[in-house]
């Protein structure tokens, strides 16, 4: 397989985590952009992509790039693309994607114009006049901004948040890649005791003991592009007994507390489902009330948000009731994702650092607390 630019979109707010994780990973020509992340490879980056980012939300292959002001470039330019070389006569090839500040506006339209393009360069290369779309999935994505248009080929499918250990939620679930970005800022590595004192259905806790273990969060599901005749099948064995040789087995300490017994079951049952079940210890408890599981170590958690959960005045009180039982903790790491702008007055302390990111479409922050032990809290009263 012929070396491609790939492309790794991602929640706002955690392209530079992607782009250092994939430097980590050793892609090529890594390229950080708003929203996404850019590298090259061939079809051993492709497979070990789709295995191992933990805070992508899918990984694409770049087809082409070209301006379009009107129907008929958009139509020339999609079809001048050797989609041939990847998309055989038998492939479903459905079509989705965005136009933004652009001339061509109407997705709908734009949807139209360029499955029309893809099946005329398909019918003249195969000498066919109708697909029958009845082979494996290649999902054509497009991008229009500002006039520019990118084309894109899926080797995902199902987004890369979907690990395949979550079948049912919570009521107000965390995004997995936003769990996965979460514990990567906390610089958690299994070295220290990890607490999520409301863990709900286990997102983060499960995260972190992947983290922890150095397991690739895409081990327990497939992906679009390993049905793909173009990517040999060995490749995909290859990445995943390499990724499998790259995992830690030691001793760790991961604790997630609930008030809700229910919700510990789901998530003890999502940990197990994920490989990590016996590394995290489920407590009953009042966030507010319980004692820390040790004298020092990191704590994150994603605290209910009143946009959510219920009135913002009850989650304000709770940032209160929090703020003032975990006052004295200074030896603890601290990272509390709230949608809230005034979580630090309620909270009692200002953060030494915040972090933006976007649960979805809300627009939250990472109030970061460094542990102090000599250093008392900076307040906001």
């Amino acid at each position: 397989m012929a070396d491609f630019t790939f492309c790794a979109p991602c929640l706002f707010g955690l392209e530079g985590l992607v782009g250092d994780e994939c430097r980590r990973l050793g892609f090529e020509n890594v390229r950080v952009e708003d929203r996404r992340v850019f590298f090259d490879g061939g079809a051993n980056t492709l497979a070990k992509a789709n295995l191992c980012l933990r805070m992508a939300e899918r990984v694409m292959i770049l087809l082409g790039a070209f301006e379009a002001r009107s129907f008929e470039e958009l139509y020339q330019g999609v079809k001048h693309l050797p989609l041939e070389k990847l998309i055989p006569r038998d492939g479903a090839f459905p079509v989705k994607g965005y136009s933004l500040d652009s001339r061509l506006h109407s997705v709908p339209d734009c949807q139209a114009i360029v499955k029309k393009a893809a099946v005329d360069r398909l019918a003249g290369v195969y000498g066919i006049e109708w697909f029958p779309e009845t082979g494996a999935l290649y999902q054509l994505r497009f991008s229009i901004m500002k006039d520019r248009v990118e084309l894109f080929l899926d080797t995902t499918g199902a987004a890369l948040n979907k690990r395949g250990y979550r079948a049912v939620a919570g009521e107000a679930p965390l995004h997995e890649t936003m769990a996965a970005a979460m514990v990567t800022l906390s610089r958690y590595r299994g070295r220290d005791v990890f607490f999520d004192p409301f863990c709900g259905s286990g997102t983060i806790l499960i995260e972190a003991a992947l983290i922890a273990r150095n397991r690739a969060p895409g081990m327990n599901r497939k992906f679009a592009a390993e049905a793909w005749r173009a990517v040999p099948g060995d490749v995909w064995q290859q990445e995943r007994e390499a990724a499998e040789a790259r995992e830690y087995h030691g001793d760790y300490r991961l604790i997630g507390s609930d008030i809700d017994p229910a919700m510990l079951s789901l998530a003890a049952a999502n940990a197990k489902k994920a490989g990590v079940g016996e590394l995290i210890e489920w407590r009953l408890a009042d966030a507010a009330k319980t004692d820390f599981p040790a004298e020092s170590g990191t704590l994150v958690c994603n605290p209910p948000y009143g946009e959510r959960l219920g009135e913002v005045a009850d989650a304000q009180k709770l940032y209160r009731a929090i703020g003032k039982a975990w006052r004295g903790k200074t030896a603890w790491n601290k990272f509390i994702l709230s949608s809230d702008p005034e979580f630090e007055y309620f909270f009692g302390a200002r953060a030494d650092k915040k972090r933006k990111l976007y649960n979805g479409r809300l627009q939250c922050n990472v109030f970061e607390y460094f542990a102090a032990a000599k250093q008392k809290e900076r307040t906001v009263r």
